[in-house]
């Protein structure tokens, strides 16, 4: 038994060193991207913003058939008529993913009507954008149900079947702000930092599921809609992400099979830096990017 353990202590550095350089490898070497041609894709949010620009690359490249969850029928109708446009099949259902009921009614009518989900895309959110004084009891509620317990509520309607099939992805469109939170948006960084904890203890618990498995994407700011007012110090510097850009590497990303992934890749700076700092440091740093006031002029979607 002491051997056993000894040999499996001894192997475990290999095996990281090993791990390491297959990774360094995977960076330098354009890996091979899977195949989508026989996948049904289904985009929480779908109708604009990054949910837009997800469907159309995954249409794009070769999708079998996009679905669109949303709220606002118009949003949703314009998209499915430009993916169809695109020669791909493309249905919408209005579903608010914080109504559990109403997702697990939407869930069974999709597999009705269309089929199987083999990718699923959790995208939708909400941010109230204030701080937490100034904040409608109501609207913090809202998003929780939304960003976080909404995906709790698509992945139990989706991945059983995902499982059975021995085919699935689930994804989840976070944010960088689950690993560092800023002020004005406390409800927005609290539902992406438990949205990013469920993801992790997700993709862990499919290890073991063959065929199965899970991608986040934690994007710095982008410019949509949602975030409209929003002010970077050093829009030079740090320039926000184009929403067609998160969609391609999301998809990407799925294609290589990608755990996690911080977009840009500086944002792997951010997290080192969180290790290693104090706190006074670190708040220095939040005054001088300007993340300190940066919700100060936010408006949000009109």
């Amino acid at each position: 038994m002491i051997w056993k353990w000894l040999g499996a202590l001894l192997l475990f550095p290999v095996q990281m060193v090993y791990l390491v350089v297959k990774a360094a490898v995977c960076m330098v070497l354009p890996p091979k991207l899977r195949d989508l041609s026989g996948e049904n894709v289904l985009v929480t949010g779908g109708g604009r913003g990054i949910g837009r620009h997800l469907a159309r690359e995954f249409a794009k490249r070769g999708a079998r058939k996009i679905i669109l969850w949303g709220r606002t029928e118009k949003c949703l109708k314009e998209t499915t008529e430009e993916i169809r446009m695109m020669g791909t099949e493309c249905h919408y259902f209005i579903c608010d993913v914080g109504n559990r009921e109403e997702v697990y009614r939407q869930a069974k009518a999709v597999r009705e009507k269309v089929g199987d989900i083999t990718i699923l895309v959790n995208n939708a959110a909400v941010v109230h954008g204030k701080s937490l004084m100034d904040s409608d009891d109501d609207a913090l509620l809202k998003s929780q149900h939304i960003n976080t317990l909404g995906q709790f509520w698509t992945t139990k309607a989706f991945l059983p079947r995902m499982l059975e099939l021995q085919k699935g992805h689930i994804v989840c469109l976070n944010s960088v702000l689950a690993l560092s939170a800023i002020p004005g948006a406390i409800d927005y960084c609290t539902s992406k930092a438990s949205s990013f904890a469920f993801m992790e203890s997700l993709t862990l618990g499919l290890l073991d599921c063959p065929g199965v498995n899970a991608t986040t994407v934690l994007p710095f700011h982008t410019s949509t809609e949602m975030f409209q007012g929003m002010r970077i110090r050093f829009p030079n510097l740090f320039p926000p992400l184009k929403p067609e850009t998160v969609a391609r590497r999301t998809v990407e990303a799925v294609q290589m099979n990608q755990a996690f992934l911080l977009l840009p890749w500086t944002m792997h700076v951010l997290v080192i830096l969180k290790s290693i700092l104090p706190q006074a440091a670190l708040e220095e740093i939040h005054k001088f990017s300007g993340s300190y006031t940066c919700m100060n002029t936010f408006k949000g979607r009109t």
